[in-house]
């Protein structure tokens, strides 16, 4: 019986108890437990799909009103002018600039602190420094929008007279620190799960630290970290109240992180203000950019995904 549990572990439970005529018996707090977690399952992925049938019957609205090709082609977005001007590229192009830059600033700075507190230090000063490091995650994202109109631009300002009050390079900074948190954390869980034989083997071959890190662990936990680099990515698209406060309200194509932009984030705050009439062609803007930055978004979860799938090692 003990082969048959083991067996049950290892592989599909249903499968071996089917092969050998035999079903696990489950006691009225197991049902219970097992019922309710099920339940919560199917909720989450209820409000999944009623979200993007409301996304997608919203949009609909819109796109029946203007193409297609119209909104994905046109370079210009002014949705309150006359002539109205509803070409979505500005606002692509503003989420990913900010999205960018703060790739820039997490990435690095995540990565080396993933390394350094699992690689670098003891575990009583990792247990210290982990929740701190944490807190940066926790701080509301309104705030790092004030910092970085208030203090940030400022300081900036010395470096680049002809920065503008508003600006991207500030949202920029202020959300790489905000996804700082999230690449530091699913990296250094990357690294620590590489078994620490395959460092010792390093060691044993002369390496120094510098090469076991660069060249053993790092290599070792390749699909991890860059999980952590396109999740964080994609949480820097999805990013509202910094980039609204901090990086203004211009929609432009120009790559100038010196400039006020839009992104899409900050443009569905901006309609949310109460001050567009219901059924109005402003009004359906929401969920048109609303579903394409769903679509945005996951197709870097989904990207994410697939590079751990291809790339990940399974050590017993």
């Amino acid at each position: 019986m003990s082969d048959l549990l083991t067996q049950a572990i290892r592989t599909n439970r249903k499968d071996v108890f089917a092969r050998y005529g035999q079903r696990p018996s489950y006691s009225v707090t197991e049902r219970a437990i097992r019922y309710s977690l099920r339940t919560f399952a199917y909720f989450t992925v209820f409000v999944t799909v009623a979200i993007i049938i409301i996304l997608l019957v919203d949009a609909s609205e819109f796109f029946a009103r203007v193409s297609i090709l119209r909104f994905f082609t046109e370079r210009e977005w002014l949705p309150f002018g006359e002539p109205k001007k509803l070409g979505v590229l500005p606002l692509i192009s503003g989420t990913i600039m900010i999205a960018f830059g703060a790739s820039l600033v997490a990435i690095p700075l995540g990565l080396g602190s993933a390394v350094f507190l699992t690689q670098y230090t003891s575990k009583r000063f990792q247990r210290i420094m982990g929740p701190i490091l944490e807190i940066l995650g926790g701080i509301p994202t309104v705030v790092y929008g004030f910092f970085a109109l208030t203090t940030l631009t400022p300081l900036l300002r010395v470096v680049f007279p002809s920065i503008e009050v508003f600006n991207a390079l500030s949202a920029a900074i202020v959300v790489g620190i905000a996804i700082l948190p999230m690449v530091a954390s699913l990296s250094a869980d990357a690294l620590q799960v590489v078994p620490k034989a395959i460092s010792n083997a390093g060691y044993a071959l002369g390496m120094s630290k510098f090469h076991v890190v660069t060249r053993i662990m790092v290599p070792a936990a390749f699909s991890g970290i860059v999980a952590s680099f396109l999740l964080a990515f994609a949480r820097a698209v999805g990013e509202t109240m910094a980039v609204t406060i901090a990086a203004g309200s211009t929609p432009s194509l120009a790559w100038d992180y010196l400039k006020s932009v839009q992104t899409m984030t900050a443009f569905i705050v901006q309609i949310s203000m109460g001050d567009t009439a219901a059924g109005s062609i402003e009004y359906y803007t929401i969920y048109a950019i609303g579903i394409t930055l769903f679509l945005l978004t996951f197709a870097f979860n989904f990207a994410a995904t697939a590079i751990i799938r291809r790339f990940r090692d399974v050590y017993q």
